[in-house]
């Protein structure tokens, strides 16, 4: 479908050992083109992209890129960015908020200031909806007031502004999409407390109840995650520039929906402050704009999830206790 667009093309993806970057280059790897990842494996695996490492055509190089030296060497003949590189936790990015500013600003300017702007086709930058904090009106749109509510949300919104910033001074063709919830096969199994289906796959394959935040009504609108690198290569050869875009379902579900479909056992947990009760984006915009919506249902999705639930057998098991420990700054500084 995308081919004609990426044959002979020299693109980066950065964060291409991660969870939507690893898709990314999967998709990619079957067009023709170049492909450099530059992903320094903070949060992303390696076995993301194992099988795609003896492809002559790609180039991985293990970088961080706020501190990368030579990055205007690599990107001088590229054509394309994906910009996902990115630290995305809310309660380590309130105990070490410099860590955030420097993975998810500073590396975004980086990236901008070393590119070879007139030989660029297009730069798309992977931002959150995060950006929106509690917002007043749903399903939300674009043009939403930011409310950013943690160093998190905070620095990936910094990073969004550059690349506007560098499209109205600089003429960058650039195009920003803030991604809900998305969710699917190789997200992340290790690391911080985090996004509910890796929690909740990980319990169920080792038998532990799954905890439920809260009373479990919560709304989130998932998006299965082939369906969000569809709507990347399509931003991606789209004629529109310097534009920004909601990636999501715009069909939000509850966590209870979730735990109905894993059929498991829960718990119920303390509810966070400053954390939405509902995310439900207006996609209309890229609807019309880009001609893009998602293909798969939550349905499917969930099945896709179980039946590649071994994935998660090593990943750690949150226990309520654990939550507990790991969420007591989320407590302290959030009201």
């Amino acid at each position: 479908m995308y081919k004609k667009y990426f044959k002979n093309q020299t693109v980066c993806v950065t964060g291409g050992a991660g969870f939507i970057g690893s898709h990314l280059v999967k998709e990619l790897s079957g067009y023709g083109c170049k492909i450099i990842i530059i992903d320094n494996l903070s949060t992303g695996r390696l076995n993301n992209i194992k099988e795609f490492l003896k492809d002559k055509n790609i180039k991985f190089i293990k970088k961080d890129l706020s501190k990368i030296k030579n990055l205007k060497t690599i990107l001088n003949k590229t054509d394309y960015i994906f910009h996902l590189a990115a630290l995305a936790d809310i309660v380590p990015s309130i105990e070490n908020p410099e860590k955030y500013f420097q993975s998810n600003v500073v590396s975004t300017f980086n990236l901008l200031n070393n590119l070879n702007i007139n030989k660029f086709k297009k730069f798309i930058y992977i931002a959150s909806s995060t950006c929106y904090g509690i917002p007043k009106k749903y399903p939300t749109k674009e043009n939403e007031k930011i409310n950013t509510k943690y160093p998190y949300a905070l620095t990936k919104n910094i990073g969004e502004e550059l690349v506007t910033h560098w499209s109205d001074i600089y003429k960058l063709k650039a195009i920003t999409l803030r991604l809900f919830n998305v969710y699917g096969t190789k997200s992340r199994t290790s690391g911080t407390y985090g996004a509910v289906f890796g929690v909740f796959l990980a319990q169920k394959i080792k038998n532990f109840p799954l905890t439920v935040v809260g009373n479990g009504n919560q709304l989130r609108d998932f998006t299965y995650v082939t369906d969000v690198v569809n709507a990347i290569l399509i931003a991606a050869k789209s004629k529109k520039t310097n534009q920004i875009y909601n990636i999501a379902s715009g069909k939000p579900k509850s966590v209870n929906e979730i735990v109905k479909l894993l059929d498991h056992n829960k718990i119920n947990i303390k509810k966070r402050p400053g954390e939405p009760d509902v995310t439900w984006a207006n996609i209309n915009k890229a609807k019309k704009d880009l001609n893009w919506k998602p293909k798969i249902s939550f349905e499917k999705g969930v099945k896709i999830l179980l039946k590649n639930i071994d994935y998660w057998k090593n990943a750690p098991v949150w226990t309520k206790s654990k939550i507990t420990k790991a969420t007591k700054n989320w407590f302290k500084y959030l009201k």
